[in-house]
């Protein structure tokens, strides 16, 4: 196949379930320390995280990503085990073959082939792997970046390998993320008998009005860059048990996710006015997620665009949809941080794959990235 299909199997054969690095973070840091990277793993908590870099000087090219994996499912449902790599009809199958072990793959054997042809190239590359993007993402790469920030090593360019392409490898590059913004709302009533309802106070009754109109606010109209900023409610939760229960207490899960046309301060005072206008009595614990970014035209941009046309032949949109990534903690640093990776219709499925086109066009396009920036 090709040393990048190779190193894939291997990777997938990990069973890396999030937070469990499961050696593979080990497995490239031993091919990258052969081509002169220094290697500096970093845990903090139960998650493993990985530095490496070759090179002292600026500026610093940075490939980013993560090694953590959802959980597969049943076993059972897939078509061959998880964690065994299994190729059909030209797809490579495996937990995480897209998400994103084929990436990962890419990434080091473009950097070997690189540092073959130039040795003694410019600059500095770097990697930074993480265990714990696919959980919670508070021991990960946020940690490391304070780590590098403490220590005046700066990122100017960053690739993350997540899967952005749609149809073909490299139609869709991600040069920024929308903010996420988390909300766990409590709403407090009276519970009571449904036949005396005047003796209780029903909270679904009195947060539903709250809820269609937060529902039907515009909170922004977007940007050239961002659509608009959306609200969902991801869970609901009142009652008993009983169907003759008044319920004392309604739980709700709410999220936004935001552009950079307003920040997480005025949408949480935005919706507490609601609150507060109805006469609610509630608790309401915010947390963010990660603010948006945006990585504008400029040399990274430039460069990935122009290595999908070279590799690829035809030329990549530029998109910030979808969810959050890692790119979130790297941003803020002041580094241009495009996601770019294979396809993304079967990542966290079961039978989830990558084409074996899509590890070699991978492969070609980091290689050319790497070529135009030093």
């Amino acid at each position: 196949m090709s040393a990048t299909f190779d190193l894939a199997c291997e990777l997938i054969r990990r069973p890396s379930v999030t937070p469990d690095d499961s050696g593979c973070q080990r497995l490239m840091a031993d091919r990258l320390a052969a081509i002169g990277f220094r290697i500096e793993p970093m845990r903090f908590g139960e998650v493993d995280n990985l530095w490496a870099r070759r090179g002292d000087t600026a500026p610093l090219f940075c490939f980013a990503g993560h090694t953590d994996v959802v959980p597969p499912g049943p076993a059972g449902s897939w078509a061959s085990p998880p964690f065994e790599p299994s190729v059909r009809d030209g797809l490579l199958h495996g937990r995480g073959a897209a998400d994103m072990k084929g990436s990962l793959a890419a990434m080091v054997t473009a950097t070997e082939a690189f540092v073959a042809e130039r040795p003694a190239h410019p600059g500095s590359i770097a990697f930074l792997l993480t265990s714990d993007e696919e959980g919670p993402a508070v021991d990960g790469t946020v940690r490391v970046i304070e780590t590098l920030e403490a220590r005046g090593e700066k990122i100017r360019w960053c690739l993350v390998g997540e899967p952005t392409s749609v149809d073909r490898v490299g139609d869709v590059i991600k040069n920024g993320r929308r903010g996420s913004l988390n909300g766990r709302l409590r709403v407090f009533g009276r519970q009571g008998h449904v036949a005396y309802p005047h003796l209780a106070l029903n909270p679904l009754h009195a947060f539903a009005p709250v809820l269609a109109a937060l529902v039907a606010t515009e909170w922004d109209r977007g940007n050239a860059h961002f659509p608009p900023t959306t609200f969902q409610v991801s869970n609901l939760n009142a009652g008993t048990g009983a169907e003759n229960v008044i319920p004392g207490e309604l739980t709700a899960w709410l999220n936004f996710r935001f552009s950079t046309e307003v920040d997480a301060p005025t949408l949480q005072r935005r919706v507490e006015a609601q609150l507060d206008q109805a006469g609610l009595t509630y608790e309401l614990e915010w947390r963010l997620s990660g603010k948006p970014f945006l990585t504008p035209a400029g040399e990274l941009v430039d460069a990935a665009r122009a290595a999908v046309r070279a590799v690829c032949g035809y030329d990549a949109e530029l998109s910030t949809s979808g969810g959050t990534s890692d790119g979130r903690f790297i941003a803020p640093t002041g580094a241009q941080v495009l996601e770019l990776g294979p396809r993304n219709a079967t990542i966290h499925q079961i039978d989830e794959c990558v084409g074996l086109d899509e590890l070699d066009a991978l492969h070609a396009v980091y290689l050319e990235v790497l070529r135009r920036l030093l």
